[in-house]
């Protein structure tokens, strides 16, 4: 059953997936950041939690970080 969860899953899934399209960074790449920060990560792991959309916080947090985004403005959900 479809509900708010999954609208703002999708919200964040979108999100995540420009930002990286935007800055030109891949799933590799991200995986890289990510493991150099001390979150071990694969492209194939990545690649996993980008399109499920359905990522913790602190995934979401720790990919804004690895791409430089400094800040999120909800008004961008």
């Amino acid at each position: 059953v479809a509900d708010g969860r999954d609208e703002w899953a999708d919200r964040a899934r979108r999100f995540l997936k420009a930002e990286l399209k935007r800055t030109e960074i891949t799933y590799e790449e991200l995986a890289r950041r990510l493991t150099a920060m001390g979150i071990p990560e694969t492209k194939g792991s990545v690649t996993v939690k980008v399109n499920r959309g359905a990522y913790p916080a602190w995934f979401f947090f720790a990919a804004m970080k690895a791409i430089g985004r400094e800040t999120v403005n909800l008004a961008d959900f």
